[in-house]
């Protein structure tokens, strides 16, 4: 068979199929080019989930009944001055996206410039355009694209359910909107609204906080803190959850580069590299993260839809995304998200209605009315009382004399009280009472004990077993746990080989000397196998840091007398992160005595 040039429009369909995937891609392409028209308000309007029609209007400052028909010609644009690729500005850059609609669809454009009393529009179907007509249209542009991929019948086929292809339309904008909160976006389909976002008034970082709020949720606002730093060519700002509010997956990770939302491997890892020492390896931290770069460091042209970059100097841009993201988490390292709102839990958990007597509980009340069991019982309140009291795993007792509190002398997380179920410490501030899981607040006390004589190379005590412990282990996991012995004496932990499948623990870290110490060695062999080559040296140590804290931590179901308690208190205080153990859980929640009041109908 002979070489011959493929006719016009089965190359634009060809080149289409690297542009145009989805109903989603048409929405993203068309809405960023509304963008560079400096559109403030975005109507999208959708049938069918865009597979019958995509209508996109804008308020951006049109086109002449010229730039009309060219827009339409394939690598025709007016955003790329100078012919310079490496100092790409606009969204849209390479004439791609009206020719590569076009090319599978049915499309018309309607437009009018600021300043004309006339505008025009102009047709394409199967990649034919018509003449440019005249058209009743107000200021900006409207573009209808109907029938996408009709005339390309395999891809039509491989589009997902209606469900499917309308929620990546709806991220796809709210990706866009979060990166423009001055901007107005409305998305319906069916006639049915489905995103609704008005632009968002006052200073930059607060009105982004407040677009980040509607997309991302209330929890995501309250609970999050703002980053801002920059370095040479390259800037990163916005803002990351509180370790304690994380998700089971990273689609709660947005990532812009020069406000273009896109999916970069490099950026995920440094996010993870940032929150690993506070969060569980398969738990994901809630982040909105903007990279804004000199235009010469980065190339945005690597990827058909532009849903990828490549940085000339990726290790910086790492390099300051977890100096940024530490930097935050150090300074609300107290924090918690799990502050018990009673106002809330009053009414979706004990099932309180709006209105109704606090007295008057409904049929859904998970607890039990305690004088109401009295009474239903053959035992009297006095035989009862006793099994109360024995509720407590340490109990102090009530001396009015010691009730007295000076909120400047009060320490932030008040005085122990009591120890429940061998396992939560109780204790008290002037306005609260704090409920403390003993196991995770040490976990992080020790681990960051640890990771302080790391970076001060001061030698960690250790404690020589009297008897070695001998561990045995498949083949692979010995020669790992060799391979990082080294790592292991920093922090206390010296073993050695012994025989062809186990090694002997000689000396342990003093920190956790009543550890299990046979399972403390396997595990460190199993997550030693995860780490390939994209842990660093110092992300390795503290990742071991973790795992020697989670196995020498004060376990639940160890009773505390109440110094050692006030000394657990007083140790969190001091420590970085202690609003969370080393997984990402809370430490501590706080119960607010206004709030308790209110549960008992005091207010």
């Amino acid at each position: 068979m002979s070489i011959r040039i493929l006719p016009d429009n089965l190359i634009n369909q060809i080149a289409a199929g690297e542009v145009i995937e989805r109903p989603s891609s048409v929405v993203k392409e068309l809405v960023e080019n509304a963008l560079d028209a400096g559109a403030d308000k975005i109507e999208v309007d959708l049938t069918d989930s865009g597979k019958s029609l995509i209508i996109v209007s804008d308020n951006g400052k049109g086109m002449s009944k010229e730039e009309l028909n060219l827009c339409v010609e394939r690598h025709a644009t007016s955003k790329l001055e100078n012919d310079d690729l490496f100092h790409i500005k606009h969204f849209g850059f390479r004439g791609e996206a009206l020719p590569s609609v076009g090319a599978v669809s049915k499309l018309c454009i309607m437009s009018r410039e600021k300043n004309s009393n006339e505008g025009y529009q102009i047709e394409v179907k199967n990649g034919k355009k018509s003449a440019v007509m005249p058209a009743p249209i107000s200021l900006g542009t409207r573009i209808e694209v109907r029938d996408l991929f009709y005339n390309v019948p395999a891809r039509l086929k491989f589009l997902k359910t209606d469900v499917s292809e309308l929620g990546n339309c709806v991220d796809m904008l709210e990706r866009i909107a979060m990166a423009n909160p001055n901007v107005s976006f409305y998305l319906s389909n069916n006639n049915k609204q489905k995103i609704s976002l008005n632009a968002c008034q006052g200073e930059f970082f607060d009105a982004r906080l407040k677009r980040l709020g509607e997309v991302m949720g209330k929890e995501f606002k309250e609970n999050s803190l703002m980053i801002n730093v920059s370095r040479d060519y390259a800037c990163v700002s916005g803002y990351v959850s509180l370790p304690t509010l994380n998700k089971s997956n990273s689609l709660s990770e947005y990532l812009f580069v020069n406000n273009r939302p896109v999916r970069d491997k490099l950026l995920l890892g440094a996010i993870k590299g940032a929150y690993q020492d506070v969060l569980a390896s398969n738990r994901y931290p809630m982040v909105a993260l903007f990279i804004d770069v000199s235009p010469e460091y980065v190339d945005v042209n690597v990827h058909p839809q532009k849903a990828e970059v490549r940085f000339f100097d990726g290790n910086l841009i790492r390099t300051l995304i977890v100096g940024a993201i530490r930097q935050a988490l150090s300074m609300g390292d107290k924090k918690t998200a799990n502050t018990l709102d009673l106002q809330q839990f009053i009414k979706e958990e004990i099932g309180f209605e709006k209105g109704s007597k606090l007295s008057e509980p409904s049929n859904q009340m998970r607890f039990t009315n305690t004088l109401h069991t009295f009474q239903n019982t053959r035992y009297s309140k006095a035989e009862i009382l006793p099994d109360l009291e024995n509720a407590y795993s340490v109990k102090v007792d009530f001396n009015p004399q010691n009730e007295t509190f000076d909120a400047n002398e009060m320490p932030p997380l008040g005085f122990a009280k009591a120890q429940f179920h061998d396992t939560y410490i109780i204790s008290q501030t002037p306005d609260s009472i704090i409920i403390i899981d003993q196991h995770a607040a040490h976990e992080r006390i020790v681990m960051e004990k640890l990771k302080s004589d790391l970076a001060s190379e001061n030698k960690v005590a250790t404690q020589i077993l009297l008897i070695p412990v001998v561990v045995e282990l498949n083949i692979s996991e010995k020669a790992r746990m060799m391979e990082n012995a080294s790592s292991f004496e920093k922090l206390g932990l010296v073993i050695e080989e012994f025989g062809p499948q186990a090694i002997v623990v000689r000396e342990i870290p003093a920190l956790i000397s009543d550890a299990d110490i046979k399972k403390l060695i396997k595990d460190l062999a199993g997550e030693i196998s995860e780490w390939g080559n994209s842990f660093s040296l110092t992300e390795k140590l503290h990742h071991i840091c973790a795992t020697i804290a989670c196995h020498g931590s004060v376990r639940a179901g160890r009773k505390l007398n109440i110094d050692e308690m006030n000394r657990l208190l007083r140790d969190m205080e001091r420590t970085q992160h202690s609003g969370q153990c080393n997984h990402g859980r809370p430490t501590y929640v706080e119960l607010k005595l206004t709030d308790i009041e209110k549960l008992f109908a005091r207010r």
